[in-house]
C-alpha cells in the first residue's frame, strides 16, 4: 500500500514501528499535491516549510524513543476558512486574497497540540456560501472521480484532498452541509458535530447560529479519532460544551436499535439510483438486527425556505466587517462610502453579494417580523419535530412508543453534479441541501458514509443523531461501515 493511501491508524503503527518516518510520509503527501493538484484545484494554498519542519520535530520525538499519539506526525489539510497562524487564509474570496491569518483557530491549535502535519489550506465556495464548490473566487475544486463534476460545497478542498490522498484528513465547516455533501459527493466520510460540540474561534463566520467544524476523513475510525482531538469547551467560544458529561455509546450494537426513516425525505425529485443505494443500505441495517420505523418531520418540507432567510441574514452582518478599512481589500476611492462601495464590490462574488442582500433585506424594518422573526419560529417547529423523533437521550433505547435512535437518509438529492450545470440557477442548486439544512437549524450531529456509486460517482447515506448522540452516530456508521464492504 502507497503511504499516502494509510489510514491515521495504520499510519500511526507505521510511524510507532518505524517502518518509515514522519518526514517521509509528509514528503509522499507534498509529492502527490505537486503531482495531482494541478488539475484538482483541492488546495489553495501548500505550507510545505511548516509541514516539513512540524513532521522532523515528531521523528526527532521518534527518534528519543518518546510515546506518540495518534494524530502525531500525520499529515492534514484545513479549509481555508479555518485560521492558521501566520499562513495566508482567504475564505476563497479576493476580498481576503492576501490576508495574513495572526492567530491559530482553536482546532487547529489542538491538532498542532496533537503534533499532526499541517499541510495546506484547502478551497471552498466563497466565504463557504455554496453546495458545489464553484462559488470559489480562485477556481472550483473537482471531483477526483470524475474531474468534469464538482466535489461538493463548501468544503470541496477539503474533501477533493481525503478523497484523492493528497492529505490523510482534513478540516471543513458544515453551515448547511458544507462537510456532508462534498464527502457525499467525493466518497468520503464527513461529520457534522452537534453545534457547540467544537469551538468556532478562529473561523471565519458565515451563519454563526449554524456554523459548525468537522473532520473529514477516509474511514469512520478516524473521523473518530480526529472529533476526540478538536472537541470540547473553549473559553474563547461561549456556544462550545464541554462532552465528557455526555453518554458514550461506543460498544452500541445496531441490532439494539430503532432506525428512523423520514417519509418526507424519499419523494419526487429524488435520483432513483440514490434512492436505490440509501433504501438498499436501510435494507441491510434491518437483516442485521434494527427495527425500521417510518418517521414523519412534517416542518422539515420548509427548512430550505427558513434556512435561506437565516443564513442570509447572518452573513449579511458578519461580513459588515469586510469594509476596506480594518483589513483585507482596500479599494481606493475619493470618500468613505465609495471606500464600502468599492472594496465591497471588486471584493466579493456573485454568490456573496446575492446573500448579504437578502439578508439585509429580511433584516430591515417592516420586512423583520415578516421574514426573519418568521424564519426562527419555524426553526423552533424543525427542532420540535426532531425532538418528537428522537429517544431522549436519558431513556436509553427501547422506550415506549415510536421514537428512535438514529435517522437515515440521503445526504443530497442526486451524486456530484456536472461543473457549470446549475450556475446559471440559484434556487435549483440550493435545492442540493435539502436534505442537510435542517440538520443545522436543529444544531444536531449528522454524518456521511460512503453507501455506494451511481456509476462511478459517490452516494452518501447520512446518518443523524440527537443532541450530542456523536458516539452513537459513530458507533453505528463504524459497523455499517463494515457491513457496506
Amino acid at each position: 500500500m502507497e503511504l499516502t493511501e494509510l489510514t491515521i491508524k495504520q499510519a500511526h503503527e507505521g510511524l510507532k514501528n518505524k517502518q518509515f518516518s514522519s518526514k517521509e510520509l509528509t514528503l509522499a503527501y507534498l509529492e502527490n499535491i505537486k503531482k495531482t493538484d494541478k488539475e484538482l484545484n483541492a488546495f489553495l494554498t501548500v505550507t510545505e516549510d511548516l509541514a516539513i519542519s512540524q513532521a522532523e520535530k515528531v521523528d526527532e520525538k521518534i527518534k528519543k524513543g518518546e510515546e506518540i499519539n495518534l494524530l502525531e506526525g500525520i499529515p492534514c489539510a484545513i479549509k481555508d476558512a479555518i485560521l492558521v497562524e501566520g499562513q495566508k487564509c482567504t475564505a476563497a474570496s479576493k476580498i481576503l486574497e492576501n490576508y495574513v491569518a495572526p492567530y491559530d483557530a482553536t482546532v487547529v491549535k489542538k491538532l498542532k497540540e496533537q503534533g499532526a502535519v499541517i499541510l495546506g489550506k484547502t478551497n471552498l465556495d466563497e466565504f463557504a456560501m455554496g453546495g458545489s464548490g464553484e462559488n470559489s473566487a480562485f477556481g472550483p475544486a473537482k471531483n477526483p472521480h470524475d474531474k468534469t463534476r464538482v466535489a461538493g460545497g463548501s468544503s470541496s478542498g477539503s474533501a477533493a484532498s481525503v478523497a484523492a490522498n493528497e492529505a490523510c484528513f482534513a478540516l471543513g465547516s458544515d453551515t448547511g452541509g458544507s462537510i456532508r455533501l462534498p464527502s457525499s459527493f467525493c466518497g468520503v466520510v464527513g461529520l457534522k458535530p452537534t453545534y457547540g460540540a467544537v469551538s468556532r474561534y478562529g473561523l471565519i463566520a458565515f451563519g454563526s447560529s449554524l456554523d459548525q467544524i468537522g473532520p473529514i476523513t477516509k474511514n469512520v475510525e478516524d473521523a473518530k479519532i480526529v472529533f476526540k482531538a478538536i472537541s470540547g469547551k473553549d473559553p474563547l467560544d461561549a456556544t462550545s460544551v464541554d462532552l465528557e458529561k455526555f453518554k458514550n455509546y461506543k460498544n452500541l450494537k445496531i441490532s439494539n436499535l430503532r432506525i428512523g426513516v423520514p417519509k418526507e425525505y424519499f419523494v419526487k425529485g429524488i435520483d432513483k439510483e440514490v434512492e436505490k443505494i440509501i433504501k438498499n443500505v436501510i435494507k441491510k441495517a434491518e437483516d442485521a438486527g434494527a427495527e425500521i420505523i417510518e418517521i414523519s418531520l412534517p416542518s422539515v418540507e420548509f427548512a430550505l425556505a427558513c434556512y435561506y432567510i437565516i443564513a442570509p441574514s447572518e452573513a449579511s452582518a458578519n461580513l459588515a466587517r469586510f469594509d476596506g478599512i480594518k483589513y483585507g481589500l482596500s479599494a481606493p476611492a475619493e470618500n468613505l462610502l465609495d471606500v464600502y462601495l468599492k472594496s465591497k464590490g471588486r471584493g466579493f462574488g456573485a454568490e456573496v453579494k446575492r446573500r448579504i442582500m437578502i439578508g439585509t433585506y429580511t433584516l430591515s424594518s417592516g420586512y423583520y417580523d415578516a421574514y426573519y422573526k418568521k424564519a426562527q419560529e419555524v426553526r423552533s417547529l424543525i427542532k420540535k419535530d426532531f425532538k418528537e423523533a428522537f429517544v431522549p437521550p436519558e431513556a436509553g433505547s427501547r422506550c415506549g412508543g415510536k421514537k428512535v435512535d438514529l435517522i437515515f437518509c440521503p445526504v443530497s438529492p442526486c451524486p456530484g453534479i456536472k461543473i457549470g450545470e446549475k450556475t446559471d440557477d440559484p434556487l435549483s442548486m440550493y435545492l442540493m441541501d435539502i436534505y442537510t439544512v435542517s440538520v443545522n437549524l436543529a444544531g444536531l450531529p449528522a454524518i456521511s458514509l460512503p453507501a455506494g456509486k451511481a456509476g462511478s460517482l459517490p452516494v452518501g447515506l447520512q446518518i443523524i443523531g440527537n443532541h450530542f448522540a456523536e458516539s452513537k452516530i459513530l458507533a453505528i456508521a463504524s459497523e455499517l461501515e463494515k457491513l457496506l464492504k
